[in-house]
């Protein structure tokens, strides 16, 4: 992909405001990941793009890789289908190096570190907010190169409301959900469930063994989110997650037909009480599980392996809003959360618990504002760890705002890398893991620019500086080390424009993410990407449309391996054939596009894994009014 490709892309994008257009500050939302309390999105110090359910219907997403493809400085590499591994690469950093929640809740694997992001239903999401850029000094560890929060569907509170969808596509597709919502002013709740199949397409490139089948998806879940208001200052909530099912997957070495089995699942529960007008308190208790359970469902293959990783998080943070005067703002918190593992292997330690406590105090001047954050983290392995963040707030005038900012992240090892049993064959034993690793640790340095240049359009420009430290990679022994320096430079740019009825949405970024020691390119990082989503509503009926370009990648740290770079056209239609039924119809990858996002190796060569090609889902929506 040409950069001139990406500037003609900028250059059609419509830019004039117009009177008659909805205006782009009467949609602010209130986010909460930023600043770990509830602010105008305007108002919050770090990059922040916000999906509400609204975008998520109109965009008719099927995965939540696809949505957060549209953040400026987003990547994704999957390794097949629906259901396959999914790497999400934020700002260049790696997949464990962003932090995901659920609900408030942790939901990385304590045994790899990676959250499941292709095991989550966008049907069950109310609204995502991503956070880019360090935030360690506001949650600690894993929050490197930014936090993905997801908030799972609540309720209206404006009366009893069913919904019912079912979808159907390509590869022998099959979409299905159900669920009711409702409330009052003091209750409201959401009960949903669902199940989606999908035949799948062959991952691999190969005829080696059985590589030549389609790898099946499987996935239903189910979520419950409650909470009531029991006056002006108290309320509570519940809300819990459970999704599970089975994943096919290509055996590379041998004739098997593997498959993994999963489960995962979040429960959180709070309590938010304003105890006077200056004090504002909420606390959060919750749990979340990662299962995986991998066989072969060929019995009479030579290969029968069977292994499991279970990993179980308990969790508490307190979070209290001091507000101390219209000038004055303190966050005061602290946060426990203890890790465990079990499975088929023995691991060394199979528990370790972390507990902190943070500071930040925000200023807000007339002509500036400031924030000051500190976090001190004491974990059962690594010790104590103190992250900073820092930054300044200068508004040239009502609609242009100028933010400078620094902050501090950091990764405590997982339990594969500091715990997984030694190797042993033949009487000969050797290790396959380090208890003596440090943390990774980044330095981040970044100017922002916003503007809001009409009542229709908003433009947000990002200029950062990464400094990664001790980031563990395995040695020519295959055991983890502290010993990789990175450097990652990058430019990001939203704009928002509504003209002549047309919404225009457009993600860019620029970077270029280095290994210091080699000058290398990270590995499976895009330097460019580019998004853009144009729709219009034409009464009962709307339409849209989707780009997304990706330029060329290296899937190995010597840079010998390149992928391609590719970009992909997608529409969309909706009808809405009464208040009660709609109809929905997405093209994917309109053009075939033949791409890879990740390669892999067996005997017969190295090939690229196989996307999805051209596909179509029809669904149709009842929302019956009752």
């Amino acid at each position: 992909m040409k950069l001139s490709r990406i500037a003609l892309a900028v250059a059609l994008t419509p830019l004039a405001a117009h009177a008659d257009q909805t205006s782009i500050r009467e949609v602010q939302p209130l986010v909460v990941t930023s600043g770990r309390h509830a602010e105008p999105i305007e108002q919050v110090t770090a990059a922040t793009t916000v999906f509400t359910r609204k975008d998520i219907e109109r965009l008719q997403v099927r995965s939540v890789a696809e949505l957060l493809e549209r953040v400026p400085g987003v990547s994704v590499s999957r390794t097949g289908g629906a259901g396959s591994q999914t790497g999400l690469f934020v700002r260049g950093t790696s997949t464990a190096q962003t932090l995901i929640l659920v609900d408030g809740q942790r939901i990385a694997a304590a045994s790899s570190g990676t959250s499941s992001l292709e095991f989550l239903s966008p049907e069950q999401i109310e609204r995502v907010e991503v956070v880019r850029g360090a935030r360690s000094a506001l949650y600690g560890s894993d929050a490197i190169g930014g936090v993905v929060q997801i908030f799972t569907r609540q309720g209206s509170g404006d009366g009893l409301k069913p919904y019912v969808r079912l979808g159907a596509g390509s590869n022998q597709t099959f979409e299905r959900s159900l669920g009711v919502s409702g409330g009052d002013a003091y209750t409201r709740f959401n009960l949903g469930a669902v199940l989606d199949e999908t035949q799948g397409i062959d991952a691999t490139r190969d005829n080696f063994g059985a590589n030549s089948d389609d790898d099946a998806y499987r996935n239903k879940s189910l979520t419950l989110n409650l909470s009531h208001r029991f006056n002006d200052d108290l309320k509570v909530g519940f809300s819990a997650l459970d999704q599970r099912g089975q994943a096919e997957f290509e055996d590379l070495f041998s004739t098997s037909l593997p498959t993994t089995d999963f489960r995962l699942s979040s429960l959180s529960s709070y309590i938010d009480a304003n105890l006077n007008d200056t004090w504002n308190s909420r606390l959060e208790i919750g749990h979340s599980e990662d299962k995986r359970d991998t066989g072969n469902d060929q019995p009479q293959a030579s290969s029968d392996a069977f292994y499991s990783f279970n990993t179980y998080r308990d969790s508490a943070n307190w979070v209290n809003t001091l507000t101390l005067n219209d000038r004055h703002e303190v966050l005061l918190g602290a946060d426990w959360y203890e890790d465990r593992v079990s499975g088929s292997e023995n691991f060394n330690e199979v528990s370790r618990w972390n507990q902190a406590a943070f500071v930040q105090h925000r200023y807000k001047a007339d002509a500036f504002s400031t924030e000051l954050g500190l976090r001190h983290d004491k974990n059962q392995q690594f010790g104590s760890k103190n992250s900073w963040n820092a930054a300044l707030t200068v508004p040239f005038n009502d609609d242009n705002d100028l933010i400078l900012s620094y902050s501090e992240g950091f990764r405590a090892p997982t339990f594969n890398d500091l715990y997984y049993p030694d190797f042993c064959f033949g009487g000969f034993c050797s290790a396959s893991a380090n208890p003596d690793l440090k943390p990774e640790t980044s330095k981040s340095y970044e100017a922002q620019w916003r503007s809001r240049y009409s009542e229709t359009g908003a433009l947000e420009l990002s200029l950062y500086r990464i400094d990664l430290q001790d980031a563990i990679v395995l040695d020519q022994n295959f055991i983890p080390q502290n010993v990789q320096t990175a450097r990652i430079n990058g430019v990001e740019a939203a704009l928002k424009q509504e003209l002549y009825g047309w919404q225009a949405n457009l993600a860019l970024a620029l970077i270029d993410p280095r290994d210091r020691d080699t000058g290398h390119t990270l590995t499976r990082r895009a330097k460019r990407t580019l998004s853009l989503d144009i729709d219009r509503p034409f009464g009962e009926f709307a339409v849209g449309a989707s780009w997304r370009a990706v330029s060329g990648r290296y899937d190995d740290a010597e840079n010998t391996r390149e992928l391609a770079g590719y970009g992909l056209l997608s529409l969309r239609g909706k009808w809405h054939a009464s208040q009660e039924v709609a109809f929905d119809l997405k093209l994917n990858n309109l053009f075939d596009q033949d791409y890879a996002e990740a390669t892999y190796s067996t005997s017969n060569g190295r090939f690229g894994y196989n996307s999805e090609g051209r596909t179509a889902l029809f669904a149709v929506t009842w929302t019956p009014q009752l």
